[in-house]
């Protein structure tokens, strides 16, 4: 998202890890994922070290499970779920409660059987600037979408709420039935997520900006607050790391909720890791239009009926469109 960020990454990439990852097994992952983190020791709990590390083992999950022919949740102990509810994950930015509320409809009008909203992004609206707006935009979604919707909502890093802001908000929100309250404080305010979750019942989702394994056993045996964890793939240092946070989710009985927004690719491989957890409920897509979500890969990855489905081809089971690569990258 950041080009700096994406110019360091492709420099540890280049200069880091490729002198000594070249000319190694590719099938050999765990030894290769253990020798990338111990590379970047100094500077790499997390953040743009974590990024590079996920992008080089996701490639090499797929060389696996191309070379043996079998999807990746094939090699991944197999599928837990047949098919998961899809969610259609978007940012509320339109002008006007009305226009924003209207959208949503049309999400489970095209098929989508739960949605999870973000506020306080780029766009016209003012959701997520005032909390007496978000919660009225939030009883205007239920009047309009009905009693069996699920809704999940993202108060999103642009909120800046104290703990009793919070607390108030998901209590209100609680009473339109939402099925999860995600990160409506810093990630990190381990008091704050204490006292808000003993001041609701909604449950409390976080995780997404988490990098490590380390940083999820954190979360989940020292905070003690928190009931999904949003995992993404392209950023817990791939799928190595998300099957390692997804065993503490499965060892403290949490549900986790692949972060499957950004690139077709990250969306392959999140796909394949929720259909193959225990823990996972429903499955994210973007559901308008985007190139890296629908040009990037040869067969864009999408919803039957309002249901996720799994890959059936080997590896993550895509075909990256590298004329699309180049013309993004120009």
């Amino acid at each position: 998202m950041w080009p700096e960020a994406c110019k360091a990454i492709t420099t540890i990439i280049n200069e880091g890890y490729a002198p000594f990852l070249i000319g190694t097994p590719a099938d050999d992952i765990e030894a290769n994922w253990l020798a990338m983190r111990r590379h970047v020791h100094w500077y790499g709990e997390g953040g743009i070290a974590s990024l590079a590390i996920s992008g080089i083992d996701m490639a090499l999950w797929d060389i696996r499970g191309k070379v043996a022919g079998k999807p990746l949740y094939e090699l991944l102990g197999g599928l837990k779920h047949e098919r998961l509810p899809a969610n259609a994950s978007a940012h509320v930015n339109k002008k006007g409660e009305a226009a924003c509320v209207a959208e949503v409809v049309g999400f489970f009008e095209a098929g989508f059987r739960s949605t999870k909203l973000g506020f306080a992004k780029k766009g016209e609206s003012d959701i997520g600037g005032n909390p007496e707006t978000d919660v009225h935009f939030v009883k205007e979604l239920r009047a309009a979408l009905g009693d069996d919707a699920e809704i999940l909502i993202d108060i999103g890093n642009g909120v800046r709420w104290d703990v009793a802001t919070a607390i108030d908000v998901a209590n209100r929100m609680g009473e339109y039935r939402i099925g999860w309250y995600e990160e409506p404080l810093y990630y990190t305010d381990d008091a704050g997520y204490r006292e808000l979750a003993a001041s609701t019942d909604v449950r409390i989702a976080s995780g997404e900006r988490e990098f490590t394994e380390t940083g999820y056993r954190r979360q989940m045996e020292f905070v003690q607050a928190v009931e999904v964890y949003g995992i993404d793939p392209a950023r817990v240092e791939g799928i190595t790391g998300f099957r390692k946070a997804d065993a503490l989710a499965t060892q403290y009985g949490k549900t986790i909720n692949a972060h499957a927004w950004s690139t077709a690719i990250t969306t392959a491989a999140s796909l394949h890791l929720s259909l193959a957890s225990p823990n996972a409920e429903i499955f994210e897509f973007k559901p308008f239009p985007v190139v890296v979500q629908d040009e990037l890969v040869a067969e864009k990855l999408w919803h039957r009926d309002g249901w996720a489905y799994p890959i059936e081809a080997p590896g993550l089971g895509i075909d990256v469109q590298e004329d699309v690569v180049r013309r993004i990258a120009e």
